[in-house]
């Protein structure tokens, strides 16, 4: 946390290549190829999606860096094959194949989502070992979709690792999910199908102190049919900015 300065908001949505944004949120028949470029003037980060179903090349990676501005992020999800591996057998043995491409970033990485699936159950040695393996200067964010992982012994574990809880709105939950902070910065998958004006102010009230006690935030909304999502982010970074 840096301590006399704001944090800064990074909105966006998982993915961004997606034809049939437009002409909601992308011009009338704008080029997929520029896509990216016309997000990034309008959003400040992107959660990407197809990462993890397969690990992206370099070349991949420098294309969207270059057609990015320099204060842009990318969260990175993690290979799902690769990160079942690390969990649930030797991460010693599969975390360096799982990071390697995502160093190519950068300073442009926002962090790296681990998503432990529903099936997969709460066992503190395999967590444990999972962070002890992982790069301590790589960004780490993991979302546990299990209920049984929601416990202070959890929390306490990712903290002395400086590891990022994902915090996850889902349709039906009431009240909204608690913000805790582990590691040095929040990350919200803000994943209802729709948010009203008063859900935007709620959620930029709630994160407003955090940016305002100097702690970055990654907040990004689900895709949807038609970028009414990507209008949302917008609208979700105007009242936490203003």
């Amino acid at each position: 946390m840096a301590k006399g300065h704001r944090g800064r908001l990074f909105a966006g949505t998982s993915g961004f290549a997606y034809r049939d944004w437009s002409p909601r949120f992308y011009p009338a028949g704008m080029p997929l190829s520029r896509a990216l470029s016309e997000y990034a003037g309008r959003l400040s980060a992107c959660e990407l999606n197809n990462t993890f179903y397969r690990h992206p090349t370099a070349a991949a990676i420098a294309r969207w860096v270059s057609q990015t501005p320099d204060g842009f992020r990318f969260t990175v999800k993690a290979q799902r094959g690769g990160s079942m591996g690390a969990l649930l057998s030797d991460p010693t043995e599969t975390v360096p194949w799982l990071t390697a491409p995502y160093r190519l970033f950068g300073e442009r990485l926002g962090s790296v989502l681990f998503r432990v699936p529903e099936h997969v159950e709460r066992d503190d040695e395999r967590l444990r070992a999972l962070l002890t393996a992982w790069p301590q200067d790589l960004p780490l964010t993991l979302e546990f979709q299990h209920g049984s992982w929601a416990d202070n012994e959890v929390h306490r574990l990712l903290r002395a690792c400086g590891v990022v809880l994902c915090t996850t709105d889902l349709d039906g939950a009431d009240p909204p999910p608690d913000l805790r902070v582990t590691g040095p910065f929040l990350y919200l998958r803000l994943r209802r199908s729709a948010y009203s004006a008063a859900d935007l102010d709620a959620w930029a009230a709630r994160v407003m102190p955090f940016l305002d006690a100097g702690m970055d935030t990654l907040a990004f909304f689900r895709h949807d049919a038609d970028g009414t999502s990507a209008r949302r982010a917008m609208e979700f970074a105007g009242r936490v900015q203003s």
